[in-house]
C-alpha cells in the first residue's frame, strides 16, 4: 500500500469540561491546574486572592494578568502585601498589567493580614480550609455544565468563618469557585478526562 494514500487519521483530542474552548492557556489551566488537590498554604493564599480579583469578570482575563499580579504583588508574600500602605496602593492602581479595583487592592491587604493571623495562631490556613471538606477532595459526580452549583453549604461555611477572620471579596460564589479551582472538590464531568484521574484517593491535609 502507497503510504502517502494512506488515509490520515486526525489525533483524537481528549474530552474536556466545555468551559476553556479552544483557548491554549485556558486548555493547560483545565488539564494542569483546575481541580487538583492544592495543599499549599502560600498557594492557596495566593488563588484566593486572584478568585477575589475575578469577582465580576472572567477567570481567563485574571489568568492573563497572573503573571502581571505576581510581580506587581511581590509574588503574593503576605507578609509583604499586610505592609503596603497608601504609596504602594498608589503604585498598584497606576500599573496597566493588574486589575485596577481600590477596592480589591485594599481587600488583599486585609486578607493578607487575615492570613498571618491564622498562621499565628496554628494550625495553619491550608488546614482550615480544608477542614471545610473532611480533609480531601469531594468527588462529584456532575454531567453537565449547568449540574454545577453556584455555592454549597461548604462554601457558605466557608466564606462565614473567612469573613469573621477579616478575609475579604469571600463571598460563598467566590469561595466555591476557588475551591473548584483547588481540587476542595472535583468538579470536572463525568465525561472529562481530567474527572477520572483526580477521582483516584490521593492524600489527606495535614498540619504544617
Amino acid at each position: 500500500m502507497n503510504p502517502a494514500a494512506a488515509k490520515r487519521v486526525p489525533s483524537k483530542q481528549p474530552i474536556r469540561c466545555p468551559w476553556p474552548g479552544d483557548d491554549p492557556l485556558y486548555v493547560a489551566y483545565h488539564d494542569e491546574e483546575w481541580g487538583v488537590p492544592e495543599y499549599d498554604d502560600r498557594a492557596l493564599f495566593e488563588k484566593l486572592i486572584l478568585d477575589g480579583f475575578q469577582a465580576g469578570l472572567s477567570w481567563i482575563t485574571i489568568l492573563r494578568k497572573r503573571d502581571n499580579f505576581r510581580k506587581a504583588f511581590d509574588n503574593f508574600d503576605p507578609k509583604k502585601i499586610a505592609r503596603y500602605n497608601d504609596r504602594k496602593i498608589a503604585a498598584l492602581m497606576n500599573d496597566a498589567g493588574i486589575v485596577r479595583n481600590r477596592a480589591k487592592i485594599e481587600g488583599a491587604v486585609r486578607s493578607a493580614q487575615a492570613y498571618l493571623a491564622i498562621m499565628e495562631e496554628g494550625p495553619g490556613f491550608s488546614k482550615l480550609l480544608w477542614s471545610f471538606v473532611g480533609g480531601q477532595p469531594k468527588i462529584n459526580q456532575f454531567k453537565g455544565r449547568g449540574d454545577l452549583p453556584a455555592a454549597t453549604p461548604e462554601s457558605i461555611a466557608m466564606s462565614k468563618e473567612l469573613a469573621k477572620r477579616g478575609f475579604k471579596f469571600v463571598g460563598p460564589t467566590i469561595v466555591y469557585a476557588f475551591m473548584q479551582a483547588t481540587g476542595m472538590v472535583n468538579d470536572h464531568l463525568v465525561t472529562c478526562h481530567c474527572h477520572k484521574a483526580l477521582a483516584k484517593p490521593k492524600r489527606t491535609a495535614k498540619a504544617k
